[in-house]
């Protein structure tokens, strides 16, 4: 128990962050089905463009945070500010792209073998120490992902290519986010994120022949910018729960998203996974909730 953390406070933190958590694959779900007539870029650009409105309507309530991200820029904190932004950023694109062709569930479980690449990157650029068992369970974890994308799964090669390198950008960006944790203040974390976001991920549709789909009805607009600031409120809840409760007591029920991602693909896409790819998902789910229990080795959540 955390006695710096009162009762009631950590139910409302755990309670926002399983708020959060059905925000994220509420968006995911909305994505994939968007994606059936919208490109990743269109729907990249109008979700960073929610984020970032979201981030800038916050500074201007908070005009202090506006020094914070000045004194942030400075030479001991850029680089880190920047290659954290890129991690997520590339996150985003790869991530999106993916899901055009690939299964919800499929694509959730790939993706949450970030825990698993932050525990192996660890030793050499946190100078953490990793036991015997978590490196047994690290091991279980990947069988379980070679489960879901072995030869004959029918999964598009270029999609879980994609989803792989989102899964391995993120887990740079948990470690980033670690490194700068309270040396920097979430919000001014949110919004570099919003705004390096924004920037990358518009690129694709610059480099488009077309014009990024600026034909839509205005409805359709309003439809994608939603679900932008659906998925930013997500995010803004994660900060609110990280202030209510420990990391490492919300880190185990980050699965709780992969088990909703599966039960979305199964009875609103009709893409169940079969017998061995539901295996490999409770292998990675197993020793992701091992590794982030407690006294185990924390992980902390940022989604794209």
């Amino acid at each position: 128990m955390h006695s710096s953390f009162p009762v009631s406070e950590r139910v409302a933190g755990i309670a926002l962050f399983l708020l959060a958590l059905c925000l994220f694959v509420s968006y995911d779900a909305f994505a994939k089905h968007m994606l059936h007539s919208h490109s990743a870029a269109a729907m990249n650009l109008s979700r960073y463009i929610a984020i970032c409105a979201m981030a800038l309507l916050m500074l201007a309530a908070r005009p202090a945070l506006w020094r914070q991200m000045a004194e942030a820029w400075r030479e001991a904190h850029r680089r880190l500010l920047l290659i954290r932004s890129l991690m997520l950023a590339v996150v985003a694109t790869s991530y999106m792209t993916a899901l055009v062709s690939m299964p919800l569930a499929e694509a959730t479980a790939i993706y949450f073998s970030a825990p698993l690449i932050m525990v192996v990157l660890s030793p050499w650029l946190l100078k953490e120490k990793v036991g015997a068992v978590q490196w047994i369970a690290v091991i279980s974890g990947f069988m379980g992902m070679l489960l879901i994308v072995r030869p004959g799964s029918a999964l598009p090669a270029q999609g879980v290519a994609l989803m792989v390198l989102a899964a391995v950008c993120y887990a740079f960006f948990q470690m980033l986010t670690r490194k700068l944790s309270g040396q920097i203040a979430p919000q001014v974390l949110f919004a570099y994120m919003a705004i390096a976001c924004l920037i990358v991920t518009s690129l694709p549709g610059m480099l488009q022949s077309a014009p990024l789909e600026l034909h839509l009805p205005w409805i359709e607009w309003v439809l994608l910018l939603a679900g932008g600031i659906v998925s930013g409120s997500a995010q803004l809840l994660l900060l609110a729960a990280f202030r209510r409760v420990p990391a490492s007591t919300l880190a185990p029920l980050n699965y709780i998203q992969l088990i909703l991602a599966l039960l979305i693909s199964t009875f609103w896409f009709h893409r169940p996974p079969d017998a061995l790819a539901f295996i490999g998902m409770g292998c990675i789910t197993c020793a992701g909730v091992f590794l982030a229990w407690p006294r185990r080795l924390p992980v902390l959540n940022a989604s794209a």
